[in-house]
């Protein structure tokens, strides 16, 4: 079970979206009469009504499960598991309606909130991506249903606005992490991709807190991309890759003799059965046969020379000479 928060501004477009599709249905509601379109917005503007300064009014959030929880699912199931997250996120005392779509391959719903709730207050999205997450984690593990296996098999042509993002950052951040060996050399690959990097200090100190990242304007905190990308986890990351690169170095340096690594090389069969093997062969026994250097005789006469360097020019015509 996972969530995707969103904050709005038009109670309208969200709920128009999505109603006004045949592979829809409201399956839980409070607060609004929810047997029309208009009557449901018409209901959630009016209480908006009371906190006209809030602009992001909309709560919107997307539930989802795994297509291998399918068979655990009910409809009364979705909507007691939407009223119970929305309980432990602190929406309470406010309108809502769940409305389940059956357009994806895997079960899933959306539940739109008013963030102003009944008594005329505003509910607090603080860190609500994190609370989220959380809540998710533990209701996954309470019911048994499954766990997904990681970001990799997000669809990343669906995503859109900071989601888009926010995975744009995880995918690079993936590759940065699996080469780089500081956080300098991190800086600047990132910094190619069009990737800023922000650390947080402690007040007063040069003490490193967290780190976040930036692309396109907006920012994200390590630990909101994935938890293996909070400081600590890059910097423990970092420390790995170090040990993997200095273990790599000295296995590349070999620290024997050069005579002991030529006569290995020499000895190898691979040397034998080199491609260009046979013509090795030819020429290592040409250089090991002995070579009988024969003195030039003095006192030859001008005919006797021309008669020696016509038979030598015809000995190398026919091949080498030994």
């Amino acid at each position: 079970m996972i969530a995707k928060v969103i904050i709005g501004k038009s109670f309208g477009g969200c709920v128009r979206y999505l109603l006004e599709r045949e592979q829809s249905a409201i399956i839980d509601s409070t607060g609004v009469r929810d047997y029309d379109i208009k009557a449901i917005i018409a209901d959630l503007n009016a209480q908006r009504k009371m906190r006209p300064q809030l602009g992001n009014a909309v709560g919107h959030t997307v539930l989802s499960w795994s297509n291998e929880d399918r068979n655990k699912l009910s409809l009364k199931k979705m909507a007691a598991h939407a009223r119970e997250y929305m309980e432990k996120m602190g929406h309470k005392n406010t309108q809502y309606i769940t409305v389940l779509h059956t357009d994806k391959k895997h079960p899933h719903l959306h539940i739109v909130y008013n963030r102003v709730d009944n008594n005329g207050d505003t509910l607090d999205n603080f860190n609500h991506w994190h609370k989220s997450q959380k809540i998710c984690r533990q209701m996954t593990e309470q019911y048994g249903y499954h766990f997904g296996e990681g970001k990799k098999h997000v669809n990343r042509h669906s995503l859109r606005g900071k989601d888009k993002l926010r995975y744009a950052v995880h995918d690079a951040l993936k590759i940065v992490m699996e080469n780089a060996i500081t956080l300098k050399q991190m800086e600047m690959m990132l910094k190619r991709q069009g990737i800023g990097m922000h650390y947080k200090f402690r007040t007063g100190t040069n003490e490193v807190q967290g780190v976040s990242f930036e692309k396109d304007g907006v920012k994200f905190k390590g630990s909101a991309i994935d938890r293996k990308y909070s400081y600590s986890g890059i910097q423990k990351q970092l420390q790995e890759n170090q040990k993997l690169d200095r273990r790599e170095l000295l296995n590349s340096v070999d620290s024997r003799p050069l005579a002991a690594q030529i006569r290995e090389v020499l000895a190898s069969p691979k040397a034998v059965s080199n491609p260009v093997g046979h013509l090795g062969e030819i020429f290592l026994d040409f250089l090991s046969q002995p070579i009988d250097i024969v003195p030039e005789p003095e006192n030859l006469t001008d005919a006797e020379k021309r008669r020696r360097k016509r038979k030598q020019n015809e000995a190398k015509s026919k091949g080498i000479r030994r």
